[in-house]
């Protein structure tokens, strides 16, 4: 695939970064795409290896040297085609996907592996440009209709498929926009909302109806997830009204850190701050939570953290303190042990480098310490060390850390119970929705018609493993409602 000498005359090119003076004075998008020269270049570096190890790397299977080649040759249109055919939202996944299948690529053995994201990220932005992305409704209609709750990644793949083969498809979503944390979560710098919209109205034309604002089940839901909701249906008027039903929820519930202090004023689960920076940002709705000037620690060194770090900067903020209860890991892995698999390694986002964090690693906290009226001021920690899997505290190293806010950012454990008991649906151990994906009923619960997909289903995970359940339950609800299915698996 590529050139057959490419990976020995090109190196990796990394896509640019809008210079950090700059953007941190806004929130849009700041990732240059690949310019067609560019891009032909490091499709150009994918090896004909034999077995590309990328395919399986990928959680929805993208054909990975098929439209390298085609990008190398200029034809961008097929590439665009290829793509499409695993993924419906390369758009999303070019954009915010950490890339496992590069971690994969046979060449990152003992070179720089293929930029695959880069150019996934140029096929389908030039599929934009070029008026490719077009609706594709359906030839006819089954009568059949399906509710899909959550209109996360998760459930948009599963409704594009399904509305695609001729079903009735409502997607049924409790904040005021579709998307999921896509939408609300995940800050407009990493992924501008345009994105989802034009893939919003894209499937519209397609068929599907969304319905925001509107909460499925129990209203009360836990404290720190976004609700919108100014309407409630209920399960059974759901199981009634619809052939079928796809939960695609996702995992909502932030883990909490129940420490002295926790209550204090100051100390916010993560969503708590991004979220209304995207209304913010989105819909002129000022965030209640503003840093300027403040010394901010965010608990947590996964994504979420650093979607707090880089907000946090584009606030004004004194200083930035990352906390990771992790020991550090090191920065490089050992391929030969690891390859193919996603490898431990330091890795250090752009949010990191737009100021200068300070990243903690093997760090409990201990305690917050209140200002006499209630606000944090300070943040008590102690540093630990593993052994055999176990943590323990390193005696005499407790510390204090000046702290005006302090961000959760520690992962989230599962979605909201009250939505799989409305249903009736089995949890699994952790909470999650309990449904399998081996066998016949892949995706199909305890209840019959009820299936579940994506972060409901699995857990907190990256949003190509949504996109894979999706697409994959889709299958086997369409298989359930008409007795076979054409849909790839």
């Amino acid at each position: 695939m590529g050139k057959p000498t490419g990976f020995m005359e090109f190196e990796r090119l990394e896509e640019g970064y809008e210079p950090v003076e700059k953007r941190l004075t806004h929130y849009k998008e700041f990732v240059q795409t690949l310019s067609d020269d560019n891009a032909k270049t490091q499709g150009a570096r994918c090896m004909d290896c034999g077995i590309p190890f990328c395919n399986n790397g990928c959680p929805v299977n993208n054909i990975i040297p098929d439209w390298n080649d085609l990008v190398y040759r200029g034809n961008w249109k097929q590439a665009l085609d290829v793509l499409h055919s695993t993924n419906n939202f390369p758009d999303f996944t070019g954009r915010i996907c950490p890339a496992p299948c590069e971690a994969a690529c046979t060449l990152g053995i003992n070179a720089a592996p293929v930029g695959i994201k880069s150019i996934e990220h140029f096929i389908i932005d030039k599929g934009w440009e070029m008026g490719w992305v077009v609706p594709q409704p359906p030839k006819a209609k089954t009568g059949k209709k399906v509710a899909i709750v959550g209109s996360g990644p998760a459930g948009m793949a599963a409704a594009q498929q399904l509305a695609r083969v001729g079903h009735d498809v409502t997607v049924f979503e409790k904040s005021s926009r579709i998307g999921g944390l896509l939408g609300f979560g995940i800050p407009d710098f990493k992924l501008n909302k345009s994105v989802i919209d034009r893939r919003v109205a894209q499937m519209e034309a397609e068929g599907v109806v969304f319905r925001t604002k509107v909460i499925v089940g129990d209203k009360a839901i836990p404290a720190g997830i976004n609700n919108d909701a100014t309407e409630t249906v209920s399960a059974a008027q759901l199981k009634k009204d619809f052939d079928a039903v796809i939960l695609a929820a996702g995992s909502e519930v932030p883990r909490d850190l129940p420490v002295p202090g926790r209550e204090f004023k100051g100390v916010y689960a993560a969503l708590e701050f991004l979220i209304p920076q995207n209304k913010e940002v989105q819909q002129g709705i000022k965030n209640p939570i503003n840093v300027k000037g403040k010394h901010v620690v965010v608990i947590g060194g996964g994504d979420t953290g650093s979607d707090c770090v880089g907000t946090s900067y584009r606030h004004g903020a004194a200083s930035v303190t990352q906390f990771e209860l992790m020991p550090a890991p090191p920065e490089q892995e050992d391929k030969p042990l690891v390859w193919p698999y996603w490898p431990l390694k330091m890795r250090t986002s752009s949010s990191h480098k737009e100021g200068e964090t300070i990243r903690e690693f093997a760090v409990a906290t201990k305690a917050f310490v209140e200002d006499g009226q209630g606000n944090v001021k300070a943040l008590k920690a102690v540093r630990v060390e593993w052994k055999d899997g176990k943590m323990s505290e390193v005696a005499g190293s407790e510390f204090e850390l000046p702290c005006d806010a302090a961000f959760l950012a520690m992962g989230f454990v599962n979605p909201v119970g009250s939505l799989l008991e409305a249903f009736g649906v089995d949890k699994d151990g952790r909470g999650n929705a309990k449904a399998t994906t081996d066998g016949e009923g892949c995706y199909r619960t305890n209840v019959d018609g009820v299936y579940a997909a994506g972060d409901v289903r699995r857990g907190q995970s990256l949003v190509v493993w949504a996109i894979r359940e999706g697409r994959q339950a889709a299958r086997e609800v369409d298989a359930f409602l008409m007795g076979t299915s054409a849909l790839p698996r």
